[in-house]
């Protein structure tokens, strides 16, 4: 093989670094960037419990995440149908309904954040916010895989820079508090429990990224990669949630806790960066979500039609997907209706998605590995 034959494989990135990245993109939304996941699941338990949460729940992250990329890789699959074909035969379907109502809710939830971030940050109507962040996700979307993927890795790189100066500007504008509210006595229980509901309320970002494992090139780059993508998800978070203990417990009742402490540090340049940075999370979040829906049409119609699924397509299903969840869900009350069974989407993802894949698929996995004597 010449030198160019050779450097025109996956790079390094794509391998290991790329699904992580993506695995970030679909969970990060807006709940996570704005601080108030953390301050739900975790800040109750206290600094220290809090904390200890948020790592379990990247344990129970890289684990899944590799179990996964390795199932997909044995079987092939490149989208969640066939994913969940693979591992339940003919109860995909289970899982499918439950993630279109999950997009539903999500992606309603999206625009209604692009929205107040609009109004907030530049004063326009909340119309405008929604409607850019469905013109950028259909655009996204509407080119396909390469596309996706640059979105994933550029976005990255914004959102790690911006948590990253975050948090100096959180240390050497309360740096003491921080370190004061570390030191409060508090309370840590229930800090396994919430660790594990909040990595199984996130957990599907690993199947729904499946379209960029297609750059392996091995069972260890699966692994890696799967390892990997858990602190990759969750480094962000915990800068975040270091930041919020200055203001502990308090902060817990903020509806925006990233508003708070914006408000705090006083820096209107780098407000407007994280609205900027909350806003392309929520862009990379909700084209991931529609994209996974793309590559499972697209698997379909290549099964029955034998062609490509072409851009114009992608964009027309974007499209349709956007509105219908963005600007129709809510006004017919699908919004609040899919939320009040939020939960019980989250145990569906956990009985067809986690327990089966984490015995079932670990099994065939080694049983790959270790393959049964022949009979003489």
């Amino acid at each position: 093989m010449t030198k160019a034959a050779a450097g025109a494989g996956p790079s390094w990135f794509q391998r290991f670094l790329l699904p992580g990245f993506a695995f970030k993109a679909v969970i990060i939304g807006g709940g996570y960037a704005t601080g108030r996941e953390l301050a739900e699941f975790f800040l109750p338990s206290g600094p220290w419990g809090g904390l200890a949460g948020m790592i379990l729940a990247m344990l129970i992250w890289s684990v899944v995440a590799a179990a996964t990329f390795l199932f997909a890789r044995m079987t092939g699959a490149r989208d969640y149908r066939s994913f969940f074909e693979a591992l339940l035969g003919r109860g995909w379907a289970v899982f499918e309904i439950a993630y279109i109502l999950f997009i539903v809710l999500i992606l309603a939830v999206f625009g209604a954040a692009a929205g107040a971030i609009a109004q907030a940050a530049l004063g326009l109507p909340p119309i405008i916010g929604t409607l850019a962040l469905m013109a950028g996700i259909a655009t996204f979307a509407g080119y396909g895989n390469t596309a996706v993927e640059q979105l994933f890795k550029y976005v990255s790189f914004l959102l790690y820079g911006v948590y990253a100066l975050f948090l100096v500007l959180a240390l050497s504008g309360f740096g003491e508090r921080i370190a004061t509210g570390f030191a409060l006595p508090a309370v840590s229980d229930g800090w396994a429990l919430g660790g594990i509901t909040y990595a199984g309320y996130n957990i599907i970002g690993a199947v729904v990224i499946l379209p960029v494992l297609r750059h392996m090139t091995s069972d260890r780059d699966a692994i890696v990669a799967g390892l990997i993508a858990g602190p990759l998800a969750m480094i962000p978070a915990i800068i975040f949630f270091v930041c919020m203990i200055a203001f502990y417990p308090q902060i817990g009742a903020e509806v925006l806790p990233s508003d708070y402490l914006l408000t705090q540090l006083g820096n209107p340049i780098f407000h407007l960066l994280f609205q900027l940075m909350i806003f392309a999370a929520l862009l990379e979040s909700g084209t991931g979500a529609v994209h996974a829906v793309n590559e499972r049409v697209a698997k379909a119609w290549h099964i029955r039609r034998g062609a490509v699924l072409g851009n114009g397509w992608r964009l027309t299903i974007a499209i349709a997907l956007l509105v219908m969840c963005m600007l129709l869900a809510d006004r017919f009350g699908l919004v609040t209706l899919i939320a009040k069974g939020y939960r019980a989407l989250a145990y569906i993802f956990l009985a067809v998605y986690v327990l089966p894949l984490m015995t079932l698929g670990v099994f065939r996995l080694w049983r790959r590995g270790n393959p049964a004597p022949e009979v003489l």
